[in-house]
């Protein structure tokens, strides 16, 4: 998990500072291969080359540190029970996470999935925690959301991208009965755009719901172990990548997958909710 997220990070900021591979691979006296390897998750870094590559890089002051934390925790080699992400800014991590997956399956109970948010919806979503954020940070979160859906949709490396939700979450209110119109037209124009997409409800009357009350991600990758983690309302996420844990995780989502509704029925159930809310 923390090569994986060591490995995007450095890659993220190789491409921001305009970079190639053969250029930052010469500098630490590597083969682009080999750093190839490293920006997938598949090696570590020395601190000493860390260190280079962040000076190429022209990466200063709290990022630094994080990218050095990163490159000291990929280097343990003893296993441990899901990762919790403590480092600074860990949203653009998860960011990176969404766009490299190969599959993706995001459930919640009560709420819309991040990943195919409207604006209106986030923007009212954010904004009824009153006085609990800074207006600055909520505007920042507002913005990752948006730069989230339109970067993993965009990037081309999804294959497979299943959302799921219960019907809590169309008929809970967030803002007022327009945000939730224009979600709900959100969610119908993604998935008619976003072939790999697929957007199903699990009904009230679906029984033996074994995550009601949760949330959780799941993500599957060409070249690395998969990654789930669930859904928190505060603090820092914690990832899962022991097999232990993901199978289970992941057999849960199949779970929830399978008593939801399929991908017609769930549309009609949307353009219903339009008709009744008109």
């Amino acid at each position: 998990m923390e090569r994986l997220q060591l490995g995007l990070t450095l890659q993220r900021l190789r491409l921001a500072a305009g970079k190639s591979q053969h250029e930052a691979a010469d500098l630490i006296g590597r083969s682009a291969g080999r750093l190839s390897q490293v920006e997938n998750g598949k090696g570590a870094l020395g601190v000493d080359e860390l260190t280079r590559l962040l000076d190429f890089y022209d990466v200063t002051g709290e990022e630094r540190s994080t990218v050095l934390a990163l490159g000291k925790a990929s280097r343990r080699r003893q296993p441990r029970l899901g990762y919790t992400d403590n480092l600074p800014d860990s949203y653009p991590r998860f960011m990176d996470l969404l766009a490299a997956a190969q599959r993706i399956g995001w459930y919640e109970c009560g709420i819309m999935p991040g990943l195919v948010q409207c604006h209106a919806y986030i923007n009212a979503l954010m904004r009824a925690g009153g006085s609990i954020r800074p207006e600055a940070e909520t505007n920042e979160r507002i913005a990752f959301r948006l730069d989230l859906q339109r970067r993993v949709l965009e990037s081309g490396n999804a294959e497979e991208i299943e959302i799921v939700f219960t019907e809590e979450s169309l008929l809970r209110v967030v803002g007022d009965a327009s945000v939730m119109r224009e979600q709900v037209l959100h969610l119908l124009q993604l998935a008619e755009q976003n072939d790999h997409l697929s957007i199903r409800i699990v009904p009230l009357t679906a029984g033996d719901n074994p995550a009601l009350g949760g949330g959780m991600v799941t993500l599957g990758f060409k070249n690395a172990n998969p990654i789930t983690f669930a859904s928190a309302l505060y603090g820092p996420a914690t990832y899962y990548d022991q097999p232990a844990d993901t199978k289970t995780m992941i057999q849960l989502f199949a779970r929830v997958r399978e008593i939801a509704l399929g991908r017609s029925a769930s549309r009609a159930a949307m353009i219903n909710f339009l008709a009744r809310s008109s």
